[in-house]
């Protein structure tokens, strides 16, 4: 009996083992494959299994409770940095209450804990990199990361993991990624997947962007479709948005596009030409059949485009769908390109990738480095500008335009850009180079969600009025063309110092009830039925009193937090007006929220092509003139 029962117990614990050692090698591609229909309806990967991310719901990972100042204290333990490096941690350390008592605004707890991670990663590349150059008899230059454009052509073949390619640096808006190929095979569905990158201790990564074309249908249509989704390990499948749309589904606008072709699922004739001898003949109705831009066995180009609002799909020039970008999950972070399924790939191109300048062949590098902040000196005005972390493009096009005004060379108004960390290490490797050369960027230790930009406002504020002291404090955008004169100018004409908001000014506004709206407030954010009045975010000015009780205030935890940081700001000065600070609303209408009209003052969405050609035309005609098509 005892022999009996010690090879059950033998027996018993060989299955443990060979059981647990299968779990671990493959955690959740079996669990996916019983558990996606349960989830998701109409099962994105039902044709296509290859690259699967899990499906399955992890609850436990959104009850986590970490205390704030655990999660933050490796990002403000002090580093050995030289006086230079110190210069883009100026706001660092003041923010540090921000990032611990208040993170009621949307993914704020992630956004530190994976900005903690960043850093330390960044810290120990920076070090190593040090090590090397000391080691080193022979210097030279670090390789460029960011390449601007990425190619592989004869993919015909794909494996059973599909085709991937890397995308070092993230995109940005007007990025685009060309996939020419057939589908084939017996179905013919396949899909195209962009990726992040996945968080430590995550197996799969988020999908910003999924893709899936079914020709022959799904469980709620046998007609061909495609289906648009995302994906976190947190959140599962997102709501999925089909085309053509469903008959009870209104189409929504993003980029002013359609979300879905209106042709898309709409019966079109083919008119048959007949040639004789001395005329033509055209005969109706020989074939009709619905309309869908892609065809089993035809070849087809396929173009994403990077929006400010969204990702467009266009098939042989012709735009089809476009899908918004949802809350995390935005064009810098993507990592990787995966296409999948019955499709033969004839090329994949990357182009419009955002890319730094190698700092060794400017030839005017010491014109564009930020001008000294004067010592002891009140600044006339301080001007922060909001930029994403790979927006190398856009900041080297403000350093070579509205940066050169005279003011700003001669340190009478001083310009830093905020920018928050990456998740992508070569990316932040990059970021820390430039702001060593430029010495105008301040870091900010948070991963850069759009969400959390009202933080950036905060630190505009802690900037303006702590580490420098300027008389007037504003905050504008990188896409944004700025007339610092005509800023300077305006300020003396109205002639007040205290309690100033200069700009663009909304006063009559109300929040966004529908889901549908990237500017969504619900009820409980804010329950009135109107704003206090605001100013449009491509640029306000506030004078430093306002500029300084911000700041005092966010020390102390006593500030509001809002998601739209500029009716942030005029929420926060009506705070001020009702505690007895008498307000100045200056309503300044030379500030278009949208393009650009002559004689602007503010001109924003403008690339950094048609920045260099606005500066251009203030050089050669003397005059704020727009540039044309």
């Amino acid at each position: 009996m005892k022999k009996w029962y010690g090879g059950v117990l033998t027996t018993s614990l060989l299955m443990f083992l060979v059981l647990g050692y299968c779990v671990m090698r493959k955690p959740v591609k079996e669990s996916y494959v019983t558990s996606s229909l349960y989830f998701n309806m109409t099962n994105p990967l039902e044709w296509i299994n290859a690259m699967a991310p899990p499906a399955a719901h992890h609850p436990e990972k959104n009850n986590q409770v970490i205390p704030a100042e655990i999660v933050v204290s490796d990002l403000f333990i002090k580093r050995n940095l030289s006086a230079h490096e110190q210069q883009s941690l100026s706001t660092w350390y003041h923010l540090k209450r921000l990032t611990t008592h208040d993170l009621v605004l949307p993914n704020a707890i992630e956004a530190v804990k994976e900005a903690t991670v960043a850093w330390n990663n960044l810290m120990s590349a920076v070090k190593m990199d040090e090590l090397d150059t000391n080691d080193s008899s022979i210097k030279t230059g670090k390789p460029k990361q960011c390449p601007h454009f990425l190619s592989k052509t004869n993919a015909t073949e794909l494996d059973a993991s599909g085709f991937k390619l890397r995308l070092p640096c993230g995109l940005t808006q007007g990025s685009s990624i060309t996939i020419i190929g057939i589908p084939n095979g017996l179905l013919g569905n396949f899909r195209i997947d962009l990726t992040g990158e996945p968080l430590p201790g995550e197996p799969d990564p988020p999908v910003i962007l999924h893709y899936n074309v079914r020709l022959h249908g799904d469980k709620i249509t046998e007609d061909p479709v495609i289906v648009q989704n995302t994906w976190t390990i947190a959140h599962d499948w997102g709501e999925e948005e089909r085309c053509p749309l469903p008959s009870d589904e209104k189409s929504k606008k993003v980029d002013e596009l359609d979300q879905c072709n209106g042709m898309v699922g709409n019966v079109t004739s083919t008119r048959h030409v007949i040639a004789t001898n001395k005329s033509s003949m055209v005969q109706d109705g020989a074939k009709s059949r619905k309309y869908f831009p892609f065809k089993q066995g035809y070849l087809s180009v396929a173009t994403l485009r990077v929006g400010s609002e969204g990702i467009q799909m266009t098939v042989d020039g012709r735009h089809i769908t476009s899908f918004s970008f949802r809350e995390t999950l935005e064009p810098w972070l993507i990592s990787e390109v995966r296409i999948s399924g019955d499709i033969k790939l004839i090329s994949v191109v990357a182009s419009g990738l955002p890319t730094s300048e190698d700092s060794e062949h400017i030839s005017d590098l010491e014109a564009l480095k930020a001008a000294p902040l004067p010592p002891r000196k009140r600044l006339d005005l301080f001007i922060g500008v909001f930029s994403t972390t790979n927006n190398f493009k856009r900041r080297m096009a403000v350093r070579r335009t509205w940066m050169q005004y005279d003011a700003v060379r001669s340190g009478q108004v001083a310009v830093r850009f905020f920018v928050g960390l990456h998740k992508n290490q070569m990316v932040n490797e990059e970021l820390w180079n430039e702001a060593r050369t430029y010495r105008d960027i301040q870091l900010m230790p948070f991963v850069d969600y759009y969400s959390l930009i009202t933080w950036k406002t905060i630190a505009i504020c802690v900037f303006g009025t702590e580490v420098v002291s300027a008389k007037f404090v504003m905050k504008t955008d990188d896409d944004a063309f700025v007339r610092v004169d005509e800023i300077l100018s305006s300020m003396e004409r109205v002639n007040t110092t205290r309690g100033l908001l200069y700009g663009l000014i909304n006063a009559d506004s109300q929040p966004h009830r529908s889901l549908d709206s990237k500017w969504f407030i619900s009820p409980e954010e804010w329950p009135e039925e109107t704003y206090p009045p605001w100013a449009h975010g491509p640029g306000y000015v506030v004078s430093s009193d306002i500029a300084k009780t911000i700041s005092s205030n966010q020390r102390k935890g006593h500030l509001k937090m809002f998601k739209l940081e500029d009716v942030a700001m005029g929420i926060w000065i009506s705070e001020m007006k009702k505690k007895g600070l008498e307000v100045k609303y200056e309503k300044e209408e030379r500030i278009f929220n949208e393009g650009c009209r002559d004689g602007y003052v503010i001109a924003h969405y403008q690339s950094p092509r048609e920045m260099l050609c606005l500066w251009q035309k203030i050089e050669e005609k003397k005059r704020a003139l727009c540039c044309g098509d």
